[in-house]
């Protein structure tokens, strides 16, 4: 049941896509029927399948609740989300989300992550390896390496969020506020590390939320060498950067 408090609030969840025909209409539908309630920007990096064409279709209904911003080409998932950052600041939400449209993340957990900022936390993080978090249907390879990087991330950088390359993440209006953009400088795999590590050297409370994490339903994965690959070397220049004050404003 929605509280007067949670009605004053404004919650946005930003998701960027690509190819994502299959999942589209399914994420969009589940997500406004969550109570509280959360508006969605959809930042479509032109794909070729129609995806944006049906987010249009879908805007048409609840043309107050569901957001489209169109790029052209494949521009990277960071810049996909800093461009929906600065969308919902300048459009004053106080929660602002990040997910998958693949449903690896399950919606349902936002109102977890709300609930989270709501009892004090800056940054909530949807978290595989705290206690409680699980994988579903995962290779035993693949669950080496997600594991492994996380603990290579912690121990070079020292940031204790046991599961910082989650792409599950809540942020209060102020963290997001605080954090230069212009800074940040990793687009793909690492720049999930980068705005934790952003947040965590700015002084913002980090909480993690166990979430089960399942392997994508419908679609083709966006992994590549090339991310894996940014992201080793990427975590040893944040550590780097730990020395100076790089992200504030």
């Amino acid at each position: 049941m929605t509280t007067e408090k949670e009605k004053q609030e404004t919650r946005l969840v930003i998701i960027p896509t690509y190819n994502e025909l299959e999942n589209i209409d399914k994420m969009l539908t589940k997500v406004l029927s969550l109570d509280p309630s959360f508006d969605v920007l959809i930042v479509d990096d032109g794909s070729p399948d129609g995806t944006a064409a049906r987010v249009k279709l879908a805007k048409a209904t609840h043309p107050t609740r569901i957001h489209l911003l169109e790029r052209t080409g494949k521009l990277g998932l960071g810049t996909a989300y800093i461009t929906g950052f600065k969308w919902a600041l300048d459009q004053g939400y106080d929660h602002i989300f990040e997910m998958d449209c693949d449903f690896s993340h399950n919606p349902d957990d936002l109102i977890r992550l709300n609930e989270s900022l709501q009892q004090g936390a800056d940054v909530a993080v949807g978290s595989r390896y705290t206690r409680g978090g699980r994988l579903k249907n995962w290779p035993l390879l693949r669950i080496l390496i997600s594991f492994g990087a996380s603990v290579y991330v912690r121990l070079i950088t020292f940031m204790p969020v046991k599961d910082p390359t989650a792409g599950f993440v809540a942020y209060k209006r102020k963290v997001l506020e605080q954090i230069d953009f212009d800074k940040i400088k990793f687009i793909g795999y690492a720049f999930q590390i980068e705005m934790k590590f952003a947040a965590y050297q700015l002084g913002f409370k980090i909480k993690e939320i166990p979430i089960l994490f399942a392997d994508r339903e419908e679609g083709t994965s966006k992994m590549s060498g090339g991310i894996v690959k940014e992201a080793v070397w990427g975590v040893l220049q944040m550590r780097i950067w730990s020395f100076s004050n790089r992200y504030s404003q």
